[in-house]
């Protein structure tokens, strides 16, 4: 079963590339030994500084897809069910195959990553532009921009390596990023209400016939995802 479109996937890797780009430059950047061991400081700040004015842009782009648009619908719907997930020690229990909260298509846990994500690139950028163009602030403002940059880029590094460690330990959710599709079995543990969701998206494409139609949601690769916006 489909679970990420194309132009999902690709605003996913083009920011995580991004995001990559921007971690390695600042560490070469910032730490002595790499500094010295890299040297061509100027070509690296460069590049450091066009990743990070680049970051916002795969999202901007991506917002012309209906898919991205409910996906980020749904990572701003905050429920009753995820906070008991959020607190709860009993998420990766299952009954039958089947975890026994209703997460929907993302769990609390990721809706907290996207939100940190979304606003940490847009504090990055706006630290990173009175950086890069120090002239017309005051001396305030600059060396709160580079406390504020400096700090929260050892904070996205913390959550980027925790974001990794989940997903390497999760084939299925690599497979729907990096090749669209999960199994019914690998939802029904992880993602039980969303595979509800998907079960009555289906049934609402058979025709008069009994025959099943041509389904115009994410069923297809590429195609944008048209499935109940509920999380």
């Amino acid at each position: 079963m489909t679970r990420f479109t194309r132009a999902v996937r690709g605003v996913h890797h083009v920011t995580a590339l991004l995001m990559l780009v921007c971690l390695v430059t600042a560490a070469m950047l910032y730490v002595p030994a790499l500094a010295e061991a890299v040297g061509r400081r100027h070509l690296i700040r460069t590049i450091h500084v066009f990743a990070g004015y680049a970051l916002p842009v795969p999202a901007l782009l991506g917002w012309v897809s209906r898919a991205f648009r409910d996906d980020v619908r749904r990572l701003d719907r905050f429920s009753p069910d995820d906070w008991r997930w959020l607190r709860g020690r009993d998420r990766r229990v299952t009954v039958g195959g089947r975890g026994i909260h209703p997460v929907g298509k993302f769990n609390a846990g990721q809706k907290l990553n996207a939100a940190f994500v979304a606003g940490a690139i847009i504090v990055m950028l706006g630290t990173g532009l009175i950086l890069a163009f120090p002239h017309p602030w005051p001396d305030s403002v600059r060396t709160g921009a580079t406390f504020v940059h400096d700090w929260l880029t050892l904070a996205i590094f913390v959550v980027v390596l925790g974001h990794l460690w989940y997903a390497l330990r999760d084939p299925g959710a690599l497979s729907g990023m990096f090749l669209g599709h999960v199994t019914p079995e690998w939802a029904a543990w992880h993602h039980p209400a969303w595979l509800d969701e998907q079960h009555h998206h289906s049934k609402g494409n058979f025709g008069r016939s009994g025959e099943l139609t041509a389904p115009t949601g994410n069923t297809e690769e590429g195609k944008d995802d048209l499935s109940p916006r509920r999380s």
